[in-house]
């Protein structure tokens, strides 16, 4: 049977219509998921940065250990450097170069002292994308730790403090600052079991004294974001100071917490939100 011209027209027309419709909804499926596809803004995203840590005085890296099972379990690659503690030139050299051997972009970390020793290593270093300070000294080129603390009022850390000279093989001399270990859990982790203190009063690393009177030759916070946490019951560095250095440093993000000074080993999560906050900060924005 034939079909007349006329309704031969028509059906096409229904036909090229359906095709329409059914591309179109198509069309309409798949373009979110391409969208989504990318990650946000369909921006595929930067290289996942190296987070590496740095201790502070009167501790070894296996103080970020709570920090590092977390930062790992999150699929970070981590690196927790031995910070020798003789003073600030020694020590941001020697970062500066252990930075050298980090393939790709870094989150640099420091706790307390090490706060100076990131602040200078890191200058001229264009992998290093963000400075994260945990209850951290943070001084300006040409200013020391003492001159910094010396605008506030003292920290009980300053009452409790042991000093043991030292001979080195060459014959020069030097004095190694401790806690007196009767006294660490109450000025630096009171947040902490008498247990483990009793461990760390022991097991403490001491820093050079001279290290205190050592003077910034740069700080690479000027020139790259800043984050930071704050300890509101810490009492190695008075609360307040911290919060003045991270004010000075246009700070991203500052974070106040009620931790003492070991907020590293008291709240790791707390600290590993902050970093994974600078992490994911650079890989996005």
């Amino acid at each position: 049977m034939r079909i007349p011209r006329e309704s031969r027209r028509t059906v096409n027309a229904v036909r090229w219509t359906a095709a329409l419709l059914a591309l179109s909804g198509t069309t309409a499926v798949l373009a979110p998921m391409t969208a989504l596809a990318g990650g946000p803004s369909g921006d595929p995203g930067r290289q996942k940065p190296t987070i590496v840590l740095v201790h502070g005085a009167f501790a070894d890296a296996s103080s970020w250990n709570g920090v590092v099972q977390r930062l790992q379990q999150n699929g970070y690659t981590v690196d927790a450097p031995a910070n020798p503690l003789r003073g600030v030139a020694q020590d941001s050299a020697y970062l500066a170069s252990f930075l050298k051997s980090v393939k790709g972009p870094i989150v640099l970390v420091g706790h307390s002292y090490a706060g100076e020793v990131i602040s200078q290593a890191a200058v001229g270093n264009d992998n290093v994308k963000a400075l994260v300070y945990i209850n951290a000294i943070m001084p300006d080129k040409g200013e020391s730790q003492a001159t910094l603390a010396a605008k506030f009022a003292p920290a009980p850390l300053t009452k409790a403090l042991k000093l043991v000279p030292f001979r080195n093989a060459d014959g020069t001399s030097g004095t190694d600052v401790y806690i007196q270990p009767d006294k660490l859990r109450q000025v630096f982790a009171a947040d902490l079991p008498n247990s483990q203190t009793t461990l760390m009063g022991v097991t403490q690393r001491p820093i050079a004294m001279s290290a205190f009177a050592d003077r910034l030759t740069g700080a690479a916070w000027h020139t790259k974001p800043v984050y930071a946490l704050v300890g509101r019951q810490d009492r190695a560095i008075n609360p307040a100071l911290e919060l003045f250095e991270a004010k000075r440093a246009n700070a991203r993000k500052t974070v106040e917490i009620n931790s003492s000074h070991v907020s590293l080993v008291s709240h790791p999560q707390a600290v590993k939100d902050l970093i994974v906050n600078a992490a994911e900060d650079y890989m996005w924005k």
